[in-house]
C-alpha cells in the first residue's frame, strides 16, 4: 500500500502474559476517516495507546511489531515523539490542567513568545508570553469546532462537553498535523455536540488530516467514516469500506463469538412470572455510570443479565438500588415500596450486593477470611451471636466452622479462614465476597462484574455457582457484566443499558447482531422486551 500514510503491521501486545493484541495490521491514507470498532477489552485502546507512545505501553515492556509512516519505518517511545511525528491525539480521560485557562491548556508546551527590553541583551530564555497571539490561536481553533467559550476562561468547572472540545481544539492547533486520533469522542457529549464534532471530523479530513475515529456508536460510524476495522478479543476480524457493509453486519462482527447456551428449563410460563423487583424512572448519580430513568422489572426466581458498554449507566443500576450512590424514582420489592438511599434496610430485606469494586466495597482487607465471610449477617441479622442474659458475644467456633464451610464449597486457596483476606488472589477474593453475601441466606442477589480479572478456572466455578443458587434454591439472580459470552450462557432475560437507558431487553439466543445494536444505543423500541 504506497499510498498509505500510516501503516501497522502484526501489532502484538500482552500484559503480564495475557496477551491483548494479537498480530494486528491497521492502514490509513491521507484524508481518511477510518473508524476502528470492537467491545469494551477488544484492543482497540491499547493500540492507539502504541500509536502514541504513551508510558503504560513502555513502562510494561513494550510491544512488537511495525510502525510505517510515508512508507518509513517508525519507533515512538513517548507522546513527544508522536507529535514530532505530526501524531495528535484526543484521549478518553481528560488530560487539562483545570486551574489554567482554555489558551494555556490548548498552547501548552508550545506557547508563543516575544522580546523585550532584557531578553533583546540577556537572550531568548527571558523572551515574555505572547498573550495576544495564543489567545488568538486559540479562538482559530474553538471557531472551527463551532464552540462558543472564551478563551481565556479557566478550564476548572467547564461541562464536560466544552472540556471534550478544549482537548481536541489542542491537537487542531498544532501545526503539522497529519493524523489525528479520536479515542470516544463523543460519550460526554450532548447530540448537537457530536454533531458538531463529527461534522469538524469531515473538515479536518478534507484538509487532507488522516483521522483514526474510536466509537462505540454506529450511526457515528456510517455518517462519517470512509473504512472501519473490527477488533475482537485482541485480533483483527475484519476491515472493510463503509459503504460496503451496514450496521447489522459492523454489530454482529463485533460481538460475534462461539457461546455454548446451556439455559435451564423455564420453571413457569409468561403469565404466571411474579414481579420480585420493580424499578421505574431510576437515576443514579454514579461518576461514570450514570442512570438516567430506567423502568425494569425483575421476575422471581430467574437470572437476569445487565449488560452494556463501559461507562453506559449499567453499573450503576445495582448501586443504586443498594444506595451506594444518590438515587431517585421508584423502587418496589415483594408488592411493597423500598426505600431509597438507605443500604441497611435493602440488606435487612434479604436483598445483597457484591460490589463490582471487591478491594474497595467487598472486603476488609485486613480482617480474615471468616470474618469477611460473615461480617455483613452479623451486623445486619445477628447471625452468629451468642446471647447471655447480660450481653452478647460472637459465636466464634460457629464462624470458624462456617468459614471452613464456605473455603471448600467455593474452593478458596488459601491457608485457612484465619489468613487475612487481602492476601489472597483476585480470584479468591472474588469467592470470598460472594460467599459474605450468600451467608445473608438472600432472595435476591446483585452481582456486579463478577469474573472480572480472574482467571477462566475462577471463572467457571463462579458462573456455576450462581447457576445452583439459582437452580436448587430458586435465588433470585442479578448479573451485571462486561463478558456478554458469560451472561449469554447462564441469563434467562439480558437487558442491555446505553446512554444511562435499558436500550432493549433479549433472550439469550438472540443473533449477535441484535446486542451489537442495542449496545450501539440502536433500538427500533427502546426498552421493550423480545421475546
Amino acid at each position: 500500500m504506497d499510498n498509505c500514510l500510516l501503516q501497522m503491521k502484526n501489532i502484538e501486545k500482552d500484559y503480564g502474559g495475557h496477551k491483548v493484541l494479537k498480530g494486528v495490521d491497521l492502514s490509513l491514507k491521507a484524508g481518511e476517516i477510518h473508524c476502528l470498532l470492537g467491545e469494551n477489552g477488544a484492543g482497540k485502546s491499547t493500540l492507539m495507546n502504541i500509536l502514541f507512545g504513551m508510558e503504560v505501553i513502555h513502562s510494561t515492556g513494550g510491544y512488537s511489531g511495525e510502525i510505517l509512516i510515508d512508507g518509513k519505518p517508525v519507533k515512538i517511545t513517548s507522546p513527544k515523539e508522536a507529535m514530532k511525528a505530526n501524531i495528535g491525539m484526543v484521549h478518553q480521560e481528560f488530560m487539562l490542567i483545570p486551574s489554567f485557562t482554555i489558551t494555556e491548556n490548548i498552547k501548552l508546551n508550545r506557547e508563543v513568545t516575544k522580546h523585550n527590553p532584557v531578553s533583546k541583551v540577556l537572550g531568548e530564555r527571558l523572551k515574555t508570553i505572547d498573550t495576544k497571539t495564543m489567545n488568538a490561536d486559540a479562538r482559530r481553533a474553538l471557531d472551527k469546532l463551532e464552540i462558543n467559550i472564551e478563551e481565556y476562561a479557566e478550564v476548572a468547572g467547564l461541562p464536560v462537553g466544552h472540556m471534550q472540545f478544549v482537548e481536541i481544539a489542542r491537537e487542531i492547533d498544532k501545526t503539522g498535523l497529519e493524523i489525528l486520533v479520536f479515542d470516544e469522542p463523543t460519550a460526554v457529549l450532548t447530540e448537537s455536540e457530536a454533531d458538531n464534532l463529527l461534522a469538524t471530523m469531515k473538515k479536518l479530513a478534507a484538509e487532507g488530516i488522516a483521522i483514526l475515529f474510536i466509537t462505540h456508536r454506529l450511526d457515528e460510524v456510517m455518517e462519517v467514516s470512509d473504512e472501519v476495522t473490527i477488533l475482537r478479543d485482541g485480533e483483527l476480524v475484519a476491515c472493510k469500506k463503509t459503504s460496503d457493509t451496514s450496521v447489522e453486519e459492523i454489530a454482529e462482527l463485533m460481538v460475534g463469538r462461539k457461546v455454548e447456551l446451556n439455559q435451564k428449563e423455564k420453571s413457569s410460563s409468561e403469565g404466571d412470572r411474579k414481579v420480585l423487583m420493580d424499578l421505574k424512572n431510576l437515576h443514579v448519580n454514579m461518576p461514570g455510570e450514570l442512570v438516567k430513568g430506567i423502568d425494569l422489572s425483575i421476575y422471581e426466581g430467574e437470572i437476569l443479565g445487565i449488560g452494556g458498554l463501559a461507562g453506559q449507566g449499567k453499573i450503576g443500576i445495582a448501586n443504586g438500588v443498594m444506595g451506594m450512590y444518590p438515587t431517585t424514582g421508584e423502587i418496589s420489592y415483594n408488592g411493597e415500596t423500598a426505600p431509597l438511599n438507605d443500604t441497611l434496610e435493602m440488606l435487612k430485606k434479604d436483598v445483597a450486593f457484591v460490589s463490582e469494586d471487591r478491594r474497595g466495597v467487598g472486603l476488609i482487607l485486613d480482617e480474615s477470611i471468616a470474618l469477611n465471610t460473615v461480617f455483613t449477617a452479623l451486623k445486619v441479622k445477628e447471625k452468629f451471636i451468642r446471647n447471655f442474659k447480660l450481653f452478647k458475644m460472637q459465636d466464634g467456633k460457629a464462624i470458624t466452622s462456617h468459614a471452613e464451610k464456605m473455603i471448600k464449597d467455593f474452593d478458596i486457596r488459601c491457608t485457612g479462614p484465619f489468613q487475612n483476606a487481602g492476601r489472597l488472589s483476585g480470584g479468591n477474593q472474588q469467592k470470598v465476597c460472594i460467599a459474605r453475601a450468600l451467608t445473608q441466606e438472600p432472595r435476591i442477589l446483585f452481582i456486579s462484574e463478577p469474573t472480572r480479572g480472574i482467571d477462566i478456572g475462577a471463572k467457571k466455578l463462579v458462573l456455576d455457582v450462581l447457576v445452583r443458587l439459582n437452580k436448587e434454591l430458586g435465588m433470585t439472580i442479578v448479573i451485571t457484566s462486561s463478558e456478554l459470552a458469560e451472561l449469554r450462557t447462564i441469563s434467562d432475560r439480558i437487558a442491555i443499558v446505553a446512554e444511562g437507558k435499558v436500550a432493549g431487553i433479549l433472550p439469550p439466543d438472540a443473533s449477535d447482531a441484535k446486542y451489537g445494536l442495542l449496545m450501539s444505543g440502536i433500538s427500533d423500541d427502546p426498552g421493550k422486551e423480545e421475546k
